[in-house]
């Protein structure tokens, strides 16, 4: 009897596999293709492009904590919704969702039930665990496109699609929609090209007796804005605007060899040294003469 050379087959000889292309691709020797452009060093930076960049990064890092004190706006804005609708338009970072989450907080206390509704399935997602730490994970459910988890808690966050879908959902079966605040979160894509006629209609078919708190960093004519919610809805409508922005913007450009130049100069004007990398200008245009 012979016995199989191959011992780890259980006495079964096992078929060679053909040689393909593959394989000798494996074997054979690949190089990696070099660099798409050359290295360069970065040149030293004159003593007048030093102070510009030292000027740009002055005062960035963490602040110094302080207990927290809400703002005019904000205080004005958790009065009025009370009894009205709310159009926030406030620069990011000012603290929009803080109104949102005071005005969550209290109804939550009192059993009443509240939708949070964004454009996006990510920022959707990060206000569900935001909320979820924030009013613990059996208040607060998330409705998207692809995500259904605890549909009948209090707190509902989803995409404004979804809670477009239940107002018409609601109205073909008469039932009424569980719902007594809801924040329309994002409200400028009201006018995007392809998606604003959800925000319209989400507006339009909300039940009067809900009262809307809509958020915005950009909308525009927001009086405008109010004035139309007021005539589709019956309600009045009450337009709060933030102060200056509280995190400042600053920009600059980053040159092909890694100097930073600020767009502004100390005159908040445009910084002429930038006119130098123009397409189609030699590299010595808009350098001073010293």
């Amino acid at each position: 009897m012979t016995r199989s050379r191959n011992k780890g087959s259980g006495g079964k000889h096992r078929p060679r596999r053909p040689q393909d292309g593959r394989s000798k691709e494996r074997k054979g020797k690949r190089f990696f293709a070099g660099e798409s452009s050359v290295r360069t060093a970065p040149k030293p930076q004159s003593p007048q492009q030093l102070r510009a960049v030292e000027r740009l990064l002055a005062g960035i890092g963490v602040p110094i904590a302080r207990p927290f004190k809400p703002d005019d706006f904000q205080l004005e804005a958790l009065a009025a919704i009370e009894n009205e609708d709310v159009l926030v338009t406030a620069p990011t970072g000012s603290g929009k969702t803080w109104i949102a989450r005071e005005e969550i907080r209290r109804l939550l206390a009192s059993g009443k039930r509240a939708w949070y509704t964004t454009p996006l399935k990510a920022l959707t997602n990060s206000k569900y665990a935001e909320f979820s730490d924030e009013f613990g994970s059996e208040s607060v459910g998330i409705l998207t496109g692809d995500r259904k988890e605890n549909s009948s808690a209090p707190l509902i966050v989803g995409t404004t699609e979804i809670y477009r879908n239940l107002l018409f959902d609601s109205m073909r079966n008469g039932d009424n929609v569980e719902a007594d605040f809801v924040i329309l979160d994002e409200a400028h894509y009201l006018a995007d090209q392809e998606r604003g006629h959800v925000w319209e209609e989400a507006i339009i078919l909300s039940p009067k007796r809900i009262r809307l708190l809509l958020l915005s960093a950009t909308v525009g004519r927001a009086e405008e804005f109010a004035a139309w919610i007021e005539e589709v809805r019956g309600t009045t409508v009450r337009v709060i605007k933030a102060g200056p922005r509280p995190v400042e913007l600053r920009a600059a450009y980053l040159s092909p060899d890694l100097q930073l130049f600020p767009l502004l100069s100390e005159d908040g004007k445009f910084n002429r040294d930038l006119e130098q990398f123009a397409p189609g200008r030699p590299p010595h245009f808009g350098r001073r003469r010293r």
